[in-house]
């Protein structure tokens, strides 16, 4: 087993790998405005998941997922010839679902804003249903047991 330490380095330089050799090296007019988000290894450097975002339609998606799968034998010998492991990971390509979520966020809070401005516009002008401040002063209880006390003794 190795250690956590160096899955996070392998990652951190096959995300710089892949992403420098899809700029420079692949050329497939399929491939559109794709970028690396992350990547992650097994702890037994034998598997790479590099998640990844594209620009575009679902069209568009569609036909750089299958440029990037097209172009794994490439990225990983790139991978293998530049990290010098002894054995080179595989690559699997997984569409990152951040901005999806993200829209998702946005949209929420966008709704939740609608709603506080609409509670906002409905409670102008309301008042409180007691008052203004509901709870005793320590001065007002002894008046107001007093009166109690005056009442009683009165009946």
């Amino acid at each position: 087993m190795t250690d956590n330490a160096r899955a996070r380095k392998l990652a951190d330089r096959i995300r710089e790998i892949v992403a420098e050799t899809l700029q420079r090296r692949i050329k497939d007019p399929r491939l559109g405005y794709v970028t690396i988000t992350d990547t992650r290894v097994t702890g037994d450097l034998r598997e790479a998941t590099v998640f990844y975002t594209v620009y575009g339609d679902d069209e568009e998606r569609a036909a750089s997922a299958a440029a990037l799968e097209s172009a794994k034998g490439i990225l990983r010998s790139t991978v293998g010839r530049e990290t010098g492991v002894r054995f080179t990971p595989t690559l699997t390509f997984v569409a990152d679902a951040l901005p999806d979520n993200a829209r998702t966020i946005d949209d929420l809070l966008a709704k939740a804003k609608a709603k506080d401005a609409e509670v906002r516009e409905v409670s102008s002008g309301k008042t409180y249903a007691g008052d203004a401040d509901p709870y005793r002063k320590a001065g007002e209880d002894e008046d107001a047991e007093g009166a109690e006390n005056t009442d009683a003794a009165s009946e």
